[in-house]
């Protein structure tokens, strides 16, 4: 307390210290004192309030404590005297043991009178159910059917709380009511064979169909009620729990799985298209059945039944078994794509789960797979397979048919412009049009893989078609009276090579995308170069062909039948008009010819079209040609191409207008042929020349035949010409060389003859020594020292070759003679 006393001074003392610390504040003593005063009084006033409110407090705890301890006292000999009279009354609960007995009696007594009624009509009331099931009166049924295992379950019950372990008495109420049991089954019966065809009985008579639903639901509830009472009591009667609910959903599932196996009406070996029906059954019907679920069966079940749903995924289970089950089957190439077609297109569909009166309880997007990816790619493997196999067998097979076109005594078909053709390409790629289809079908990357896979065995089977074209060849030179139509057929075959050139390019943009073309840019090139190599095969053994026939005709040349009248030449041009028409019917594989000049040194390049060039030519150009009628729209591109060069000098021409670049020349292949032929004539004419098999005896003579040779070339060029109309070629310089071997066979003056022959080596650099002295031989007035001069003095001589100039006497050779022999 003292210490207490002193803080409280100490505390005082720096109160009074903090407010009295400046002269000033003396006045305001009284008026401090005043305040402590009232705070004083304040807190004494807090301080007493708060000590009467816990002495109010504690008296009351304390008033409380009292009384709880008389209440203690009061139950403590209330105890007392229920323990003394708990003694007492033992004897007398040991006394009252039958009247428990006699209660319990009572009680199983009252339950066999309450259910004696029952126990008594049970054998009519089976009969009335029976009868009732057979009416198919379901519900007045199960409500009898009820009423009687409810009076069993109660006997029992009873039988089970009086003495469980006395089976004997539970085995005589079971069996009393065993007839109950057999109605349960045959109830059952009819149960299920509504389930099974609920989705017709909907449509019919959707009550029934509801009635079987509300007695599956009382069991259900019956069984719940039974469970729990076993929980309690331990005792649960037979037959329960029934699982009509579980047992009405493993019903339906099987009717679905039997209902998916049940459509295949057909096989393989009664119809090849029986997997393609097989699958449309199926998704008519599945389709059907949903739609049926969805509108009619969902308002036959409560909502805790989740009908559709269970349906859906029945069905989805059922159909990915069937597919799993086809899928291990030993399907064909066509029944593959089939089976993918539909489980990767058709069933996620429009025509299927994706159609719009299924959503949106149906999302296909939550769908598992009907197979795993690696049964789709096993199929897609074998199917890649078995399609390699299969598209070689028809390449094969239909390479063998056209083969068996080209030995007909009939020509081959044309096409609407006239062209000769066999049915190959569109076979070919008739075949590779439906397969791709089908490809597209299952995905993009199937149709990018059988693509790749038919231009690789278009590769190889190019390389067979060539092979069997050469051998055609052979064939018909061993007996060139067959086949008859050998011409015709090889230039469809040639003409094949651009339809199967246009056939590629078509498919390739229809179905390969832009990124995977140059994966086969390689494979194409080798495709063109071989379809190239059989079109220039087969245009070779054309020509071939034609200079065989022209073989008798040009030995006549440069032979005194020829000198005395021979009409040679003029078979030969017969004969060659012939062949050419028959080569007309070859294709151009290009509508447009680029053609290259030379012009002042720079090269100008442009494309006129024919119908384009005509209607400049109509228009006409100043500073050109006076005639522009009869110049060909070829050439006359040039022409406008140079024009359009804005140059202001007109062009010079080859030999008198313009000069081509030959390796930029692109053309039909007869056009080609045209070229090759009038170069072959030229040749075997200067070979005749060069065989020396006349030597001429005299002026006139020499006159004479070079006459003819010139008219000759006339008349070669007038062929030729003709032949090569439209297509720009240039068909004088080849007939120039005859004429010029003609001047040299003409000259009337030896004298002049070095500088002839010199002018002719000068045009034509690669003539050799031996032609030359050939030539003079012809000739037959030049002698041995001549020759040897005029030989001599041209090997001397400065040799300036026209760089536009293509060799043509290297190919011919003199036979027999060397140059040391005529010179003796």
């Amino acid at each position: 307390m003292e210490e207490t006393d002193r803080e409280a001074v100490a505390t005082a003392v720096q109160r009074v210290a903090g407010m009295l610390q400046r002269p000033d504040q003396l006045d305001k003593v009284e008026q401090y004192r005043r305040r402590e005063a009232r705070k004083k009084a304040s807190v004494e006033a807090r301080l007493k309030a708060a000590i009467q409110s816990q002495l109010d407090g504690v008296r009351t705890g304390l008033s409380q404590l009292h009384n709880a301890l008389n209440d203690v006292k009061d139950i403590q000999q209330s105890l007392i005297d229920v323990n003394k009279d708990w003694r007492q009354s033992i004897n007398t609960i040991e006394n009252l043991k039958d009247v428990k007995d006699a209660v319990v009696q009572h009680s199983q007594l009252a339950a066999a009178v309450e259910n004696l009624k029952n126990i008594f009509s049970v054998p009519e009331i089976v009969r009335e159910t029976h009868d009732l099931i057979e009416r198919g009166e379901l519900l007045q049924a199960h409500r009898k059917l009820m009423d009687l295992e409810c009076s069993r379950d109660n006997l029992m019950y009873e039988q089970y709380r009086m003495d469980s372990k006395n089976t004997h008495d539970m085995n005589l109420i079971h069996t009393y009511f065993g007839d109950m049991q057999k109605l349960s089954e045959e109830l059952a019966k009819q149960l299920w064979m509504v389930v099974q065809r609920s989705l017709v009985t909907v449509r019919r008579d959707p009550t029934l169909l509801v009635s079987v639903v509300r007695i599956i639901d009382r069991e259900e509830k019956i069984d719940r009620r039974m469970l729990d009472r076993k929980k309690q009591t331990g005792f649960i009667p037979p037959g329960r729990p029934k699982k009509w609910k579980e047992k009405m959903f493993n019903i339906l599932e099987r009717t679905v799985s039997t209902r998916i196996e049940g459509t295949q009406a057909d096989t393989r070996e009664s119809d090849k298209m029986w997997l393609v029906r097989h699958l449309e059954i199926i998704r008519k019907y599945v389709l059907d059945d949903l739609l049926v679920a969805k509108t009619l069966l969902d308002q036959c079940f409560p909502p805790h039944y989740d009908i559709f749903n269970r349906l859906l995924n029945m069905y989805h289970q059922a159909l990915a078994t069937r597919m799993q089950e086809l899928a291990a089957e030993d399907l064909e190439a066509n029944e593959i794509v089939s089976l993918l077609t539909w489980v990767l297109n058709t069933y996620n569909s429009a025509e299927m789960m994706g159609n719009s009166e299924l959503s949106p309880e149906v999302d296909v997007n939550s769908l598992d797979p009907l197979l795993s990816q690696n049964v789709v790619d096993q199929l897609l493997s074998k199917y890649m397979s078995t399609l390699t196999s299969n598209i070689i067998g028809w390449l094969r097979k239909a390479l063998e048919t056209d083969k068996k076109d080209w030995i007909k005594e009939t020509e081959p078909e044309a096409d609407q412009d006239g062209y000769y053709q066999t049915t190959l390409p569109a076979i070919v790629f008739q075949m590779f049009e439906q397969n791709l289809q089908v490809a597209a079908q299952i995905n993009e990357d199937l149709k990018t893989k059988v693509l790749l896979l038919c231009l690789q065995q278009m590769n190889s089977f190019l390389t067979r078609y060539k092979d069997e074209a050469q051998l055609y060849k052979e064939d018909h030179l061993k007996n060139r009276q067959y086949p008859q139509c050998y011409v015709q057929y090889m230039i469809a075959v040639i003409n094949n090579c651009q339809t199967f050139k246009e056939s590629i390019i078509s498919l390739k943009r229809k179905y390969l995308k832009m990124e995977m073309e140059d994966t086969l840019s390689i494979s194409h090139a080798n495709m063109d170069a071989t379809l190239d190599i059989i079109a220039k095969e087969g245009c070779s053994s054309l020509l071939d062909e034609v200079f065989m026939d022209l073989e008798p005709h040009l030995n006549e040349l440069m032979t005194k039948k020829w000198l005395m009248g021979s009409n040679a030449v003029g078979t030969i041009c017969v004969t060659v008009e012939d062949y050419f028409n028959d080569f007309a019917k070859i294709k151009k594989p290009y509508k447009k010819v680029p053609v290259a000049i030379s012009y002042k040194n720079t090269s100008v390049e442009h494309q006129v079209s024919e119908g384009r060039a005509e209607k400049v030519i109509a228009a006409g150009l100043p500073g050109f040609l006076p005639d522009l009628t009869e110049i060909t729209w070829a050439r006359f591109a040039v022409l406008y191409a140079v024009y359009r060069s804005s140059s202001a000098e007109a062009p010079v021409v080859a030999g008198h207008s313009l000069t081509r670049d030959p390796k930029r020349r692109l053309q039909g292949q007869a056009q080609t042929m045209t070229l090759e032929a009038h170069r072959r004539v030229v040749v075997e004419y200067i070979r005749a020349i060069m065989l020396k098999r006349i030597s001429f005896k005299n002026a006139e003579e020499r006159k004479e035949g070079a006459e003819r040779m010139i008219k000759e070339a006339e008349q070669f060029r007038f062929l030729f010409k003709k032949l090569a109309a439209g297509s720009g070629e240039d068909t004088e310089g080849l007939c120039d060389i005859i004429e010029a071997i003609a001047e040299v066979i003409k000259l009337t003056d030896p004298s002049l003859l070095y500088l002839e022959v010199s002018t002719l080596v000068s045009k034509y650099p690669d003539i050799r020594d031996d032609h030359i002295a050939a030539l003079l031989t012809v000739r037959g007035d030049a002698s041995r020292d001549m020759k040897q001069t005029i030989i001599e003095t041209l090997d001397q001589g400065p040799s300036q070759p026209n760089p536009n100039y293509v060799p043509i006497f290297k190919e011919i050779t003199v036979p027999t003679l060397t140059v040391p022999k005529l010179l003796k």
